[in-house]
């Protein structure tokens, strides 16, 4: 596999695992974080050579950051094939102490790096005629959330609605744009959220009574950023442990 892959929020957390799946796959990966000593220090722990991996600060709220994040993917490995947006703000704010700053904040943030994700690499893209897009809205999204802000979960059912859109935009030029929808996962953000006395009523509440495991998310992202996954766009792809049916 020759292709080549940026993930946003990829200096840790769900992001780095992400890029540690992809980069198991084949593909060549752009590790990209608003701080940029946090991608170059997740690219030396990845440790895949520095032929296969390039660090970039990236804001994920200002157009100017994906371009230029754009043009370096472009001089360095003279292509882009695959966008996971994934950086994002979770907060767990109650709904009645959420203020107007904070709700905008944190859906400005989460909606707009999508946003701005789709509008400027997913142009590149479908230029070239080719591309896959993944991005990671949430179960909370879906049901109102379980253990998130009321903002964290408006953003990310407006993230399923902003994939269909991009979806039929670019489904004519070979680019496909998907949506994963996980529950609540085995990582740092989710034990931060909840506090470790909660965590058995959590599990409790999951009909598979575990928590998601981050490189089956991973290896999906790989699945849909594959070639022959050209028949599956504008798609929420649900991870969620029976929390939510459709």
């Amino acid at each position: 596999m020759s292709h080549v892959a940026l993930v946003t929020g990829a200096g840790q957390g769900l992001g780095q695992r992400f890029a540690a799946r992809l980069l198991a796959a084949g593909y060549k990966v752009v590790i990209s974080d608003r701080s940029l000593e946090a991608a170059q220090a997740a690219a030396r722990s990845l440790d895949a050579g520095a032929e296969r991996v390039l660090a970039v600060a990236l804001d994920v709220g200002e157009k100017t950051h994906f371009e230029a994040a754009l043009a370096a993917t472009l001089e360095r490995f003279g292509a882009l094939h695959v966008l996971v947006n994934n950086a994002a703000v979770t907060k767990t704010t109650p709904l009645l102490q959420i203020s107007p700053q904070e709700f905008d904040a944190v859906v400005g943030l989460n909606l707009r790096s999508v946003f701005l994700g789709c509008q400027v690499l997913g142009a590149h893209m479908a230029q070239a005629g080719y591309g896959r897009i993944i991005n990671m809205a949430s179960l909370a999204g879906q049901n109102g959330g379980t253990a998130t802000g009321a903002h964290y979960a408006a953003s990310k059912g407006a993230i399923v609605t902003l994939t269909k859109i991009f979806a039929k935009e670019f489904a004519a030029r070979g680019v496909t744009v998907n949506a994963i929808a996980p529950g609540p996962i085995d990582s740092p953000a989710v034990h931060a959220a909840v506090p470790a006395e909660r965590m058995d009523g959590l599990l409790a509440n999951i009909p598979v009574r575990r928590l998601g495991d981050a490189d089956f998310l991973g290896d999906l992202i790989v699945q849909l950023a594959r070639p022959e996954a050209y028949f599956t766009t504008g798609a929420t792809w649900d991870v969620n442990g029976g929390l939510f049916m459709r």
